[in-house]
């Protein structure tokens, strides 16, 4: 299977490598070309399309990039978690509504959603609740 597949379905323990975000097109799709604060970006659950996070929120596309950096996966914070759509386990694992393991929280002063992009990297649904196949 894909890594997306082996990492966000029927896994409660796994994740993508550190680092592997920035190996992906990610900071070349998103980051602003003209030096100013970055739109916020809405992250999709890979399976169901529902919007999981947007971010950023409450910091610049700088300050985002760092932390996730700094961390090895894309970091989030409360105010950027679409929480009619989130859940946060027990044991720190988050989860989608739907299933879909997302990663983990592993606060520091506050709570940090450390998530695989291979789960976030879905496509918004259109109004017929059908994923959309292009942007």
């Amino acid at each position: 299977g894909s890594t997306a597949e082996r990492i966000c379905n029927f896994n409660r323990h796994y994740a993508e490598h550190s680092g592997y975000w920035k190996k992906t097109s990610f900071l070349e799709e998103e980051t602003p070309t003209d030096n100013t604060s970055a739109e916020e970006i809405t992250f999709y659950d890979s399976n169901s399309g529902k919007p999981l996070f947007i971010a950023p929120r409450g910091r610049s596309f700088e300050a985002f990039v760092k932390e996730s950096s700094a961390h090895g996966w894309p970091s989030f914070r409360d105010d950027e978690v679409v929480w009619d759509n989130v859940r946060v386990l027990s044991d720190g694992e988050t989860v989608s509504v739907d299933g879909t393991h997302l990663g983990h929280n592993l606060p520091d002063k506050n709570n940090r959603y450390c998530i695989n992009l291979v789960c976030v990297a879905g496509r918004p649904m259109d109004e017929s609740g059908n994923i959309k196949s292009d942007l």
